[in-house]
C-alpha cells in the first residue's frame, strides 16, 4: 500500500482512505453477549423493583380490596400515569436517547451538557403547565374517564382529590426519564432501572403508613397511598442524580461555552420535539386504548377496574423484568447502528433482542396461565381481598397472558423505528390497534364483562407486533427472519413442555397447608418448571438461553 502500512486481517480503508474498518469474525456473538449482559443488569434491578411493586399491590389489596376506594385510586393514578407513559417513558425517552447519543458521539462534552440543560428547562416549563391544568380540571378528567362513578356517592369526589395530589408526580417522573436516558446512553443500566424500586419502596413506606394513620383523623386511608405515590416519583428522580453529577462535572468546570444558559430553540431540542410530536400522536393511540379500557371497565361490575389492575400488575412483572429490560439495553445500540447507517447491525440486534425477550416471556405467559390462581391467592387474598376477587382477577390474568410476548416485543420494535427517525408506522399501528380494540370490546363486553377488555388487549397487541415487524423487515432491507421463526418455535415447544409438567405438579399445591407451606409449594413448582424449560431449551439449542445459562453458570 502507498502509505507503507499493511492492514491486517479482513480490513479495508474507507472511501477517503483515511480510516480502516475491520470485520471481526465473532462480532455478532459479542454483540449478542453484550446485549444479554446489559439486559441481565437491567433485569436484576427491575426484578427487585417488581417484587416491591407486588408488595405495594399486596398492601393495597389487603387494606382496600377491590371495592370503591381501590377503583377510585386506580383511575386517579391512571390519569397522570397516562401522560407519564405518553411523555416521559414513551416519546420523550426514545427521542431523547436518539438525539443525546448522536451528540455524545459527534459533539463535545460541553455541547452535550448544553443539550441536556436545554431539554430539562423546556421539559419543566411544558410539564408544569400540564400539571397545573390537570389539577384545575381534575373532576372533568375523572368524569371523562369513568362516568359511571357518578352512580356511587362520593366516588367521583374521592377520585378527584387523589388525582390532584398525584398530578405533580408527572413532573418528577418526566425528569427521571431524561436522567435515565442519559445514563443508559452512557451504559449505566443498573441504577436507572433500580430507581423504580425507590418509587415502590417510598409508596409502601409513606403510603402504607399514612393509609393506617389518616383514618384516625377522619380522612380516607387511600389518600395516604396517593401521597406515597407522589413521594415515590420524587425519590425515583433523586436517586439518579449522583452518577449524573459525576458524568458532567468535568464539563461544568472546563466548558468554554455557557452550558448552564439553556436555549429554548437549541437545535437538539428542536430535533427531539420533531421526533416527539409524531411519536406522541402514535403513543396517544396506546393511551387512548387505556382510556377506552378504563371507561368500559367502569361500566362493568363494581371492582372490575381493580380486578383488571391487579391482573395487569402481575403481567407487568415479566414485561418489566424481561421485555422492558431488553428494550432498554437495545435502545442505545439501535441509536448507534442508525447513526452509523449500519442497517445490518440494527437488524441483527433486533432479532437478538426479540428472541431473548420471547425466550423469557413465552414461558412466563404459560406459567401465569397454569399457576395464575395459586399465585393470585398467595399474593392478594387477605384482608379486604376476597376469594371472589381472586377468581375475577385470575380470569383477566389468563387472557392478558396470551399477549404478553407481543407486549414485550412491541417495546423492542418501536425504538428501532425511532432510531431510524421513522414514527409514521408506529403511529399507524397504534391507531389500527385502537379501532380493533373498540370493535372487539363492543362485540364481547356484554357476555364477557371485564374479561373482554383483557382479551382485546392481547389480540390488539399481537396484531400490532406482527404489523410493525413486517414493515420494519421491508424498511431495513430484511433481517434474519428465519432465525426468529425457528427460535420462536423452539421456545414455544420448550414452554409447552414446561406448562404440561407444571399443570401436573400444581395438583400438589394445597392452600390449606398454611401460607408459608403454600408459598413454598408454589415456589417449588416454579423452580421445577424453570429447570424443565431451561433443560429443554438447552437441548433444543435455543441460542439466547444458551447465552443466558453460560452467563449464569
Amino acid at each position: 500500500m502507498e502509505d507503507g502500512h499493511r492492514l491486517k486481517g479482513n480490513c479495508s480503508l474507507d472511501q477517503k482512505g483515511e480510516r480502516a474498518t475491520c470485520k471481526r469474525p465473532h462480532a455478532e456473538g459479542k454483540k449478542e453477549s453484550s446485549l444479554a449482559r446489559s439486559a441481565s443488569k437491567v433485569s436484576c434491578a427491575v426484578f427487585f423493583s417488581r417484587i416491591l411493586g407486588l408488595v405495594r399491590e399486596q398492601v393495597l389489596a389487603g387494606l382496600f380490596g377491590a371495592g370503591t376506594q381501590m377503583d377510585a385510586f386506580v383511575v386517579a393514578f391512571r390519569i397522570p400515569n397516562l401522560l407519564r407513559d405518553l411523555f416521559a417513558e414513551g416519546a420523550l425517552s426514545s427521542a431523547f436517547v436518539t438525539v443525546f447519543t448522536e451528540f455524545d458521539e459527534k459533539r463535545s462534552k460541553a455541547e452535550t451538557l448544553h443539550l441536556v440543560t436545554s431539554v430539562l428547562t423546556v421539559l419543566t416549563v411544558i410539564v408544569s403547565t400540564i400539571v397545573l391544568l390537570g389539577i384545575l380540571f381534575s373532576k372533568e378528567l375523572v368524569l371523562l374517564m369513568a362516568p359511571e362513578f357518578q352512580q356511587i356517592a362520593g366516588k367521583v369526589e374521592l377520585t378527584t382529590v387523589m388525582t390532584q395530589i398525584m398530578f405533580p408526580f408527572l413532573l418528577a417522573i418526566s425528569t427521571a426519564s431524561v436522567f435515565m436516558g442519559i445514563l443508559n446512553a452512557r451504559s449505566y443500566f443498573f441504577l436507572p432501572a433500580f430507581a423504580s424500586a425507590m418509587f415502590n419502596l417510598s409508596s409502601i413506606l409513606v403510603g402504607g403508613g399514612l393509609a393506617i394513620y389518616l383514618p384516625r383523623h377522619g380522612i380516607d386511608g387511600i389518600i395516604g397511598m396517593a401521597i406515597g405515590t407522589l413521594i415515590g416519583g420524587i425519590a425515583q428522580m433523586a436517586i439518579q442524580l449522583p452518577p449524573l453529577v459525576k458524568i458532567f462535572r468535568p464539563s461544568l468546570k472546563d466548558s468554554s461555552i455557557s452550558i448552564l444558559r439553556p436555549v429554548l430553540f437549541h437545535p437538539g431540542v428542536k430535533k427531539i420535539l420533531k421526533l416527539m410530536i409524531p411519536a406522541i400522536i402514535g403513543l396517544s393511540a396506546t393511551q387512548l386504548n387505556i382510556f377506552i379500557n378504563t371507561n368500559f371497565a367502569s361500566r362493568c361490575a363494581e371492582g372490575s377496574v381493580a380486578w383488571l389492575n391487579y391482573a395487569f400488575r402481575l403481567i407487568l412483572f415479566p414485561i418489566g423484568v424481561f421485555g422492558v429490560a431488553v428494550s432498554i439495553a437495545a435502545m442505545p445500540r439501535f441509536a448507534k447502528g442508525a447513526a452509523r447507517t449500519d442497517l445490518k447491525v440494527l437488524g441483527d440486534i433486533l432479532v437478538s433482542s426479540l428472541t431473548l425477550s420471547m425466550a423469557l416471556t413465552i414461558p412466563a405467559s404459560i406459567g401465569l396461565w397454569v399457576l395464575g390462581e395459586p399465585i393470585v391467592r398467595l399474593i392478594f387474598e387477605r384482608g379486604q381481598f376476597r376469594p371472589f376477587d381472586t377468581l375475577m382477577t385470575v380470569q383477566a390474568l389468563r387472557l392478558y397472558a396470551i399477549g404478553l410476548f407481543a407486549y414485550s416485543s412491541v417495546k423492542i420494535v418501536v425504538p428501532a423505528f425511532y432510531a431510524l427517525n421513522d414514527t409514521k408506522w408506529p403511529v399507524t399501528g397504534s391507531f389500527m390497534a385502537v379501532v380493533l380494540n373498540v370493535i372487539i370490546i363492543l362485540a364481547t363486553l356484554s357476555s364477557m364483562q371485564h374479561r373482554a377488555i383483557a382479551l382485546s388487549t392481547s389480540i390488539t397487541m399481537i396484531v400490532n407486533f406482527a404489523f410493525l415487524t413486517v414493515i420494519l423487515y421491508r424498511k431495513i432491507g430484511g433481517f434474519p427472519l428465519r432465525n426468529l421463526f425457528v427460535e420462536g418455535f423452539k421456545i414455544l415447544f420448550a414452554s409447552l413442555l414446561m406448562g404440561f409438567a407444571v399443570s401436573r405438579l400444581s395438583f400438589f399445591i394445597d392452600p390449606d397447608n398454611g401460607t408459608l407451606v403454600y408459598a413454598l409449594e408454589i415456589l417449588a413448582v416454579i423452580i421445577v418448571g424453570a429447570f424443565i424449560y431451561f433443560i429443554s431449551a438447552y437441548l433444543l439449542r435455543i441460542r439466547s438461553i444458551r447465552m443466558l445459562t453460560a452467563r449464569l453458570f
